[in-house]
């Protein structure tokens, strides 16, 4: 195929920061009418490489070309008006302007007056969203929207662009079943437009089911590209990591002679008389469909939200757990489903937020002991091979996988026996998937227990012992591992079947 018939190529990118190569030669081409994975484990050069594609970044050596036509982005405005469009994974909306005012940010409609068409606007903004299948008003707030809804006007916006190349980074990230399931959709009608989606996930499952062809980077190299129907989830992992990874979910064994957690007639908003005991040793998977009770739940024990009524016992003993810190103390330790807005405080040093939760240890009178911190943190850095030059660096300056790591040491340093952990993996490679897993596992040979939620059924699964399902607040069914599958668990969430039938 002739460069001319490529909407986008890319030709030996190099890309240096102080330091540090970021891309060593890379090679990228994207047909019209295709969806192009890109796939790599977090540091790989995969976002780097898409913000040089959308004119975010300027690259240091080599060529780009659109069209067959050399080109070199100044801006994103000079992407999007070569036709590049990219929706990021961290929302770039202004809260309190309408839906379609964000929608039409710096392309607003005007009159001949110069004044800007606000039927137009809405009119052309609704009619984007109706395509969408979406529900809500195009003179909403974005303020007043739900994360999924928010994500689904940041790809509508990009739809309003005339995009011939669409980058989609992590876009189903926050979305539920169904809305993926419309989000597919419009990417099948985009690519019967000849519109080319540049698409980066850590779902493979997705991956296989909407991509025409993949391209691997790893270290900032440039791998391989194949045809989805030439290639399989092992295969494209071991590019990935450079080495086979087996055995990705470990084998499980736990104490059920002993209960460490029980919950009793838990209700609080959004939960119903929810009754759950763990077992030492145990990972206790739950799940359920957006809105089902099962964040609610975690935080409800946590202390993060208000208990209307129940008991927390822990070892038989009924404990307060009204609050955070009381829940710490009672031995209850926490990984939030969101680290960068409730897990971490980017701004400060990978030190730090280790040692956050665990600073009474660390001090005599009122005084931090600066050398036992630097000793621990050190300790878990290494225990959790958290990839990082120096402990003193920023976390918010750490891949997604090294920051959740981050936040593992940070609950270990509290040293919990029940660990609560709210999707524990989101947003990370596999490679940092085989190793968190393999953490979880080794908390649970030293005795601690665990309560996994996770929508990634396949780890919920994987690494559950036993999966209790979530539907309105209530716990529905209890399902043995040897008995889990993702049919039975999505039709009992979903209301397909009731109770244990």
């Amino acid at each position: 195929m002739q460069d001319k018939e490529l909407i986008l190529k890319l030709d030996s990118i190099v890309k240096v920061f102080p330091g540090v190569k970021a891309l060593n030669g890379v090679h990228l081409d994207v047909r019209p009418g295709e969806v192009h994975a890109l796939c790599g484990e977090n540091g790989a050069g995969k976002s780097t490489l898409m913000k040089i594609i959308s004119g975010a970044q300027p690259y240091s050596t080599g060529k780009m070309y659109m069209e067959g036509e050399e080109v070199v982005f100044h801006s994103t405005k000079d992407a999007e008006r070569r036709g590049i469009a990219m929706i990021y994974q961290e929302f770039n909306m202004v809260l309190d302007l309408s839906v379609a005012e964000n929608m039409y940010l710096g392309r607003l409609p005007k009159t001949k007056t110069g004044r800007v068409d606000w039927n137009k606007l809405y009119e052309n903004a609704q009619e984007v969203l109706d395509k969408l299948g979406l529900k809500f008003s195009c003179k909403a707030k974005v303020r007043s929207l739900s994360v999924a809804e928010s994500q689904m006007t940041e790809i509508a916006k990009c739809l309003t662009i005339g995009a011939k190349v669409i980058i989609m980074d992590e876009p189903t990230a926050a979305l539920t079943d169904e809305e993926i399931k419309v989000l597919f959709e419009i990417i099948e009608d985009l690519k019967k437009k000849n519109i080319a989606i540049l698409y980066i996930s850590h779902r493979m499952d997705e991956i296989f089911e909407i991509s025409d062809r993949l391209t691997v980077f790893r270290d900032g190299k440039y791998i391989a590209t194949k045809n989805i129907e030439e290639t399989d989830y092992d295969d494209v992992v071991s590019m990935m990591v450079g080495r086979n990874v087996t055995h990705l979910y470990p084998e499980r064994h736990y104490d059920e002679s002993k209960v460490v957690l029980e919950l009793k007639n838990i209700k609080s908003k959004g939960i119903q008389d929810v009754n759950l005991q763990l077992h030492k040793g145990e990972i206790l998977g739950i799940a359920g469909l957006l809105g089902s009770g099962t964040i609610e739940l975690s935080k409800i024990i946590y202390g993060a939200l208000p208990m209307y009524s129940g008991k927390i016992l822990i070892d038989g003993e009924e404990k307060d757990c009204t609050s955070p810190i009381k829940a710490l103390a009672a031995g209850i330790g926490f990984i939030s489903d969101d680290r960068k807005q409730e897990g971490l405080v980017l701004i400060r040093s990978i030190k730090e937020n280790i040692s956050m939760s665990s600073l009474k240890k660390l001090t005599k009178g009122i005084r931090l002991d600066k050398k036992v911190e630097m000793e621990r943190v050190n300790e878990r850095v290494e225990q959790l091979n958290i990839k990082i030059n120096n402990i003193e660096h920023s976390v918010g300056n750490l891949s997604g996988g090294n920051q959740q790591k981050v936040v593992f040491a940070k609950m270990l340093e509290a040293n919990p026996l029940i660990c609560i952990l709210d999707e524990p993996t989101r947003g990370v490679d596999v490679g940092a998937k085989a190793e968190i897993y393999a953490i979880m596992d080794q908390l649970t040979k030293q005795g601690k227990s665990i309560i996994l939620i996770s929508s990634d059924l396949p780890e919920l699964i994987g690494m559950s012992d036993r999966v209790l399902i979530m539907r309105e607040g209530e716990i529905i069914m209890s399902v043995l591992k040897s008995e889990a599958n993702q049919e039975v668990i999505l039709a009992h969430a979903s209301g397909g079947v009731k109770g244990n039938e």
